[in-house]
């Protein structure tokens, strides 16, 4: 389920082996913990969170006809 984003974040990095998520479920809610090298954080948050904002916006709309929420936590 966490292809799309792990697609995304490899498309970004210049570290595409070290892009890493991790999947959790809790009752109605899918959390991505998404951990990328220290050297490109920036490059997946962007100026001012705008790329990180539309990661977040992408996986929502991904799963907007399960009825699940989702939450992207980027950790570096």
């Amino acid at each position: 389920m966490s292809d799309l984003l792990v697609y995304i974040a490899k498309s970004l990095v210049s570290n595409p082996d070290e892009v890493n998520v991790k999947t959790t479920e809790r009752g109605n809610t899918v959390i991505f913990e998404l951990s990328v090298a220290p050297e490109d954080m920036g490059k997946i948050i962007g100026k001012n969170g705008k790329r990180a904002q539309a990661i977040r916006s992408i996986m929502k709309a991904k799963y907007l006809k399960t009825g699940k929420r989702v939450v992207v936590d980027i950790v570096g």
